[in-house]
């Protein structure tokens, strides 16, 4: 049967609008000038824990920032509800551009490239000296990615109780890499942690570690009571108790003297996302040097300027050994 007649109108026919509704479609984005600004603390399924001033706030990002996803560190601007109160939820709509970045990738073969912290001063590498035992080739894969992301050194050896640091203190030495040692008597006592504090004060610190080493018990000892307010408000809006270096959480100092970021313990860290050739930013004693060399070096073949250069006296010997041992972790796997 016929709906309508023969001579019909547009004006007549009935039309439903779509799935998307039918608002024309714009590429014209609200400039959310009245946007309030605040720092990722953790991200936990789509759902982002901010801190806006004094308040912890939930939010979850805006559709109009695409594939852009906001990590632990970024700045961000956001909008609607900023009360941090129950079952409230904001918007990020920007997230400003970052300083420096911590990446890695699951292994040297994997193309895919994980963002962990953002805006970081510093990277913090816990090692034990004993139990387990130190892994030099994972450090050199920390101290590459820190040198490419744009983020200071800093080893923190622990258990010195167990085992002296001296081997690993002199193979570290050439790169200048500032170090801290504690041992388990100094942590109970609360001297150890005095000695990471003045490593830390005023700077955004991201901590790595693989599991034993005491990164847990060495951040729980800085910032405790922060750990345990933050991760409650947490809990509370995903209702569930997570182990809390399950995902990375950023944690202030106390007195607000900077922030401590806590991230997952590391099984691996592959640099797929490393291009080789910028490791050599990290040895503005040795860049100079690379002026002669022949175009695409590796800096680890014989037509390398940097030997000669070394050779006249332009740089420690020891400097030139300990880039081509970081250069050579790309080809390397940590338990090599």
């Amino acid at each position: 049967m016929r709906r309508y007649g023969k001579h019909t109108d547009e004006d007549d026919i009935r039309s439903r609008p779509g799935r998307k509704g039918s608002r024309p479609r714009t590429n014209i984005r609200p400039k959310h000038e009245d946007a309030a600004e605040g720092m990722v603390l953790t991200v936990d399924r789509g759902r982002l824990t901010c801190l806006v001033e004094d308040r912890v706030v939930y939010a979850m990002k805006a559709r109009e920032l695409g594939r852009k996803a906001a990590i632990v560190g970024d700045r961000v601007s956001l909008v609607g509800d900023l009360s941090g109160k129950k079952d409230t939820l904001a918007r990020i709509v920007r997230i400003s551009e970052r300083t420096s970045v911590l990446r890695r990738t699951a292994d040297d073969d994997d193309p895919y490239e994980r963002v962990v912290v953002a805006n970081a001063d510093q990277l913090a590498i816990v090692t034990a000296l004993a139990d387990p035992e130190p892994r030099p080739r994972l450090i050199d894969r920390c101290l590459v990615a820190a040198y490419d992301g744009g983020l200071d050194p800093l080893l923190v050896l622990t258990k010195s109780d167990l085992a002296p640091p001296d081997e690993l203190l002199e193979l570290y030495g050439a790169l200048g890499v500032p170090y801290v040692v504690t041992s388990r008597t100094e942590l109970e006592s609360g001297e150890a942690v005095d000695r990471v504090r003045k490593q830390l004060d005023g700077k955004i610190t991201a901590f790595v570690g693989h599991s034993g080493v005491g990164k847990t018990t060495l951040v729980n000892a800085l910032v405790a009571r922060e750990r345990r307010r933050l991760t409650g408000h947490v809990n509370a809006v995903t209702g569930r108790g997570r182990h809390t270096t399950t995902s990375a959480l950023a944690l202030p100092l106390p007195d607000d003297d900077g922030w401590l970021i806590d991230t997952p313990g590391l099984r691996s860290f592959g640099l797929h996302h490393v291009d080789p050739s910028r490791v050599i930013q990290a040895f503005p004693d040795l860049e100079p040097g690379t002026e002669g060399c022949p175009r695409a070096c590796s800096h680890d073949e014989p037509d390398c300027a940097l030997d000669e250069w070394v050779s006249e006296g332009h740089a420690d010997p020891a400097r030139l050994y300990s880039l081509r041992r970081l250069l050579a972790t790309r080809e390397r796997r940590e338990g090599d």
